[in-house]
C-alpha cells in the first residue's frame, strides 16, 4: 500500500534498505574459515552449490523450453515411445561423471580431516553432564587440567534479566591454544554421548563413554570462537558451551606459565582442617557451578528426577552415604559421579554446604573424610 504513494525509485530504495537490514541481522552463510580444513570445507560448500545451480538451470531450462515449445496451442503432438537407449545412457553417464568430479576433492578433504599425525599439542576433551573437562596431555602446557562450565547468570536463563552478548556461549575457563600449531583433540565422555564442535575450525567429533576418538585443527587467526555441544545429552544440553581462545605463541607461553602457577597455588592439602564457614563459602561456589541446574538454588530440586536436598534424607543422614553419592554418583540416573571432576576439598565444601543450607543443619565434612571414602 505504501508504494502506491511513492515513486518507483523510492520503493526500490526502501526495498534495498529492508534487505540490507535483514542480511545485517541474520547470517546466511557458514562461518568464515580460520583453519586449512575449514577453508577446504568452505570452498567445497560453494563449489558444489554452484554445480547444483548449473544443473538446476540446465534441467529446468530444458523442461520449461520443452513445455513452451511443444504446447498444444502450437499444434504439437506428443510422441509415443517407451525407451530410448541413447537418452538413458546420456542421463546416466553425465551424472556419474559429475559425481566423480565432486567426489575427488571431497575425498581428499575427508582424508585430510582424519590425519591427526604429528600434532604440536594434544588435548583430551571429556564431555560431562553438562560441562567440558580439558587435559593438556602432550606438548607445551602438558599437565594443565580444568573444567569449563557455563557462566551465564541464572537470572538471564530464567528471564529475570536481559540476555547478555554471549548468552549461553560463555564459560569460566576457555580452552586456550596457540596460533599456527597443529592441535590434536582426543574426545571421550564420562556419562552419555556428547559432541565437541567448533564450526569455524571445521572440527567436530562425538565424545562417547569408553571410547577415545580424535580430530585436529590448525588455527590461522587469533580470536575467540564459540560453539555448543551438538549431541542431545540430557536436561541441560543447551547449557554446555564450547569456547576456544586462539592466541599468539608468545601469549600462549605466558598463559601456560600463569596457569601452572595458579594450579600450584590452588593445590589443597587434604589433611587441612577447615571451619564450617570456610567450607560453606567455598561450597556455595562449587554448588553453583555443578549442582544448581538440577537441584535448584533453593535446594528443592525437580522431583522425581532430582530429589530435594532441603530436608532430604541423604543430606541430613550419615556423612558416609552423602559422601559416597557425590563421589560415585548413582548408576542409571542423572546423578553424575564427581570424584574425578572435583578434588577432596571441593567435594568436602559442597557436601558441607548442602548439609548446612536452607533448613539443613547436619554438620561439616572435612577433606580427609572424603579422601578416606575414595575407592
Amino acid at each position: 500500500m505504501l508504494c502506491k504513494h511513492l515513486r518507483a525509485p523510492a520503493c526500490l530504495a526502501a526495498l534495498q534498505l529492508a534487505c540490507a537490514g535483514a542480511f545485517a541481522k541474520y547470517d546466511v552463510d557458514i562461518l568464515p574459515p580460520v583453519t586449512p580444513i575449514s577453508r577446504e570445507i568452505y570452498d567445497l560448500h560453494w563449489g558444489i552449490l554452484w554445480v547444483c545451480v548449473a544443473i538446476f538451470i540446465v534441467v529446468f531450462g530444458a523442461m520449461f523450453w520443452s513445455i513452451f515449445k511443444h504446447r498444444r496451442s502450437m499444434g504439437a503432438k506428443a510422441a509415443q515411445f517407451h525407451e530410448n537407449t541413447t537418452v538413458e545412457l546420456i542421463w546416466t553417464i553425465i551424472p556419474a561423471i559429475i559425481l566423480v568430479i565432486i567426489a575427488w576433492p571431497v575425498t581428499k578433504t575427508v582424508i585430510a580431516q582424519k590425519d591427526t599425525s604429528s600434532p604440536d599439542l594434544t588435548i583430551k576433551v571429556t564431555g560431562i553432564q553438562w560441562k567440558w573437562g580439558y587435559d593438556y596431555i602432550k606438548g607445551e602446557g602438558e599437565g594443565i587440567s580444568f573444567v569449563s562450565t557455563l557462566t551465564t547468570p541464572r537470572d538471564q536463563i530464567e528471564n529475570r534479566a536481559p540476555k547478555g552478548e554471549h548468552y549461553l556461549l560463555e564459560v569460566d575457563n576457555e580452552l586456550v591454544v596457540p596460533i599456527g600449531k597443529k592441535i590434536r583433540i582426543l574426545t571421550t565422555a564420562a556419562d552419555v554421548v556428547h559432541s565437541w564442535w567448533v564450526p569455524a575450525f571445521g572440527a567436530k567429533q562425538d565424545a562417547i563413554p569408553g571410547f577415545i576418538r580424535d580430530l585436529w585443527f590448525k588455527p590461522e587467526q587469533t580470536g575467540t570462537f564459540r560453539s555448543q555441544c551438538v549431541e542431545l545429552c540430557g536436561k541441560e544440553h543447551g547449557f554446555m558451551p564450547i569456547v576456544v581462545r586462539v592466541v599468539s605463541t608468545e601469549d600462549y607461553s605466558k598463559w601456560v606459565g600463569e596457569r601452572k602457577k595458579e594450579m600450584l597455588a590452588a593445590a589443597d592439602d587434604p589433611t587441612k582442617t577447615y571451619t564450617i564457614d570456610e567450607l560453606k563459602s567455598r561450597g556455595e561456589k562449587v554448588y553453583a557451578a555443578n549442582c544448581i541446574a538440577c537441584h535448584q538454588a533453593n535446594g528443592r530440586g525437580t522431583p522425581p528426577a532430582f530429589p530435594p536436598l532441603d530436608g532430604g534424607k541423604l543430606v541430613t543422614g550419615p556423612k558416609n552415604g552423602h559422601i559416597d553419592m557425590v563421589l560415585n554418583g548413582k548408576p542409571n540416573t542423572a546423578m553424575a559421579a564427581f570424584g574425578k571432576q572435583l578434588n577432596d576439598t571441593d567435594l568436602a565444601a559442597v557436601i558441607t554446604y548442602e548439609r548446612n543450607s536452607w533448613s539443613n543443619n547436619a554438620g561439616l565434612v572435612q577433606p580427609a573424610e572424603v579422601k578416606a571414602r575414595r575407592k
